[in-house]
């Protein structure tokens, strides 16, 4: 018989609600309920509107309640970082923050005055980003966290509305740059360093817990069963990497989105000078895996084009812009998607091209030229990443796995292969969702490993290979690119 499981999957754009059907060694995915996200300008600040989210959520349980069928269980996975403060009374403590709001130069200023970067480094393993958790805590008023009783991150605060249970997921857990992945424990040293109170911080527990039922007002609101509420890999990432369709070694993973997510799958964390300073991160994914890996900016910077394209009058869609960016001169600009200003929002257009000018290089002529510049340097980036961690593992990376949304960016998708010089994989698009029901599956005992939920995707989904090409001009425009790295 076909078994069913609910994935809350929460992107910083939208989110949704997916119904995940596990039968007879293959899995299909429907999207049951889609909603609108982002980070809320107040007073210049910039916060999320979880309130609107979680209704959301129950509009979608309503609609998979009207579908009869039997449910096994749900989870929730987001981004990282972001998190919520819960008072005494087990409600949210407004605002939540959003990442990118500029209060984190501060944070990482007050951290800075207390704590050096190699022990935050060596206590941790996560490369320097001011939007992470330790930095967004140091921003906060004392006298805000003295009143929280809980910190949550947001998927984990999800499964919290969802099951009364407050309980940090290890993948999630290790994103805030406060969890120790050699003692398995929030880092005693840096909490006592900052002055932030252990207690407030929820329990770890590892991917694939079953936190226990649907609470009971919740279920009935919605009108399904009181099913079983699983922290599953709470991290985005973190799922999408667990269904990667991959078998053997000798593989990378590109969680192509948002951001770029680029990495390998390693026993143990790589903490040393060399890994601080190329500013590698060490992310635990299921099963105490670590995702070693480099944070980059990534479809975001399409992403912001295409909205100060559209307040201008000109709408797009992706695919337009694909064929724009295909049809564009090659290798006449590159920007350095590291640079900090290609983080935050607003007139991304003007940003590469004052980069452009910075740099000696024409400004973009057109916005095909823009899209096709923002391609090649991200595809290029992917390389120099990749070259690195080979240096830093030792081991030879034979073939890239694309997944996640950026994985239909075909073009993209074609200027990896070839600035890589290996073949990419592309696919599934939904690595995240299927992720997250898949160890929603093994924690039920319905698959009986990782390597199994693997073979599950493989059999479900056909993937995209792009052979390398052009590779004397790649290899030219790489060392062009390195320039702009140093």
């Amino acid at each position: 018989m076909p078994t069913h499981y609910l994935a809350c999957d929460l992107g910083a754009d939208s989110g949704r609600l997916i119904l995940g059907t596990l039968d007879n060694g293959k899995i299909s995915i429907e999207e049951l309920h889609r909603f609108p996200n982002g980070p809320v300008k107040t007073s210049g600040a910039l916060h999320w509107n979880v309130d609107a989210l979680f209704n959301e959520l129950k509009n979608g349980l309503k609609k998979a309640a009207a579908r009869n069928l039997s449910i096994a269980s749900i989870s929730s996975d987001s981004w990282g970082v972001d998190y919520v403060l819960i008072d005494e009374r087990g409600l949210i403590m407004q605002p939540v923050w959003c990442y990118r709001d500029s209060r984190t130069a501060v944070g990482a200023e007050n951290v800075k005055a207390k704590v050096d970067w190699p022990t935050i480094f060596s206590e941790t393993g996560i490369q320097f980003m001011a939007l992470n958790t330790i930095y967004q805590l140091a921003a906060e008023p004392p006298e805000r966290l003295a009143r929280a009783k809980q910190m949550l991150l947001i998927g984990n605060a999800f499964n919290y509305f969802c099951s009364g249970v407050a309980k940090n997921e290890i993948s999630l857990a290790s994103t805030t740059q406060l969890y120790n992945p050699q003692t398995k424990t929030w880092s005693k040293k840096l909490l006592d360093a900052l002055k932030l109170r252990e207690e407030m911080f929820a329990p770890i527990c590892p991917s694939g817990t079953k936190l226990g039922p649907m609470k009971k007002n919740l279920a009935t609101e919605v009108g399904l069963p009181q099913i079983e509420v699983v922290a599953s890999c709470s991290h985005d990432t973190g799922a999408a990497v667990a269904a990667v369709p991959a078998s053997g070694e000798n593989w990378a993973y590109l969680s192509s989105g948002t951001w770029s997510l680029v990495g390998v799958e390693w026993p143990k964390p790589v903490i040393n000078d060399q890994a601080r300073s190329l500013a590698f991160t060490n992310e635990i994914g299921y099963g105490d895996s670590v995702r070693l890996l480099k944070n980059i900016v990534g479809l975001w910077i399409v992403q912001e084009c295409k909205r100060s394209w559209e307040r201008e009058g000109k709408k797009y869609s992706f695919a337009q812009l694909e064929q724009m960016a295909a049809s564009a001169p090659p290798f006449v600009s590159l920007i350095n998607p590291d640079d900090p200003r290609f983080v935050s929002p607003d007139d991304m257009p003007k940003k590469i091209a004052a980069f452009c000018e910075d740099t000696g290089q024409p400004v973009p002529a057109n916005h095909g030229a823009y899209v096709r510049c923002i391609y090649e340097s991200l595809a290029l980036f992917y390389r120099a990443t990749l070259r690195r961690l080979e240096r830093l593992t030792g081991k030879k990376i034979e073939k890239l796995h694309i997944v996640g949304g950026g994985s239909q960016a075909t073009t993209l998708n074609q200027f990896a292969a070839n600035a890589l010089k290996i073949p990419a994989l592309a696919g599934p698009t939904e690595c995240t969702a299927l992720g997250n029901i898949l160890i929603q599956a093994i924690a039920l005992g319905h698959l009986p490993s990782l390597a199994a939920a693997r073979e599950v995707v493989r059999n479900s989904f056909e993937l995209k290979t792009f052979e390398p090409q052009d590779a004397a001009q790649w290899d030219a425009a790489a060392a062009r690119f390195e320039k702009l790295l140093s």
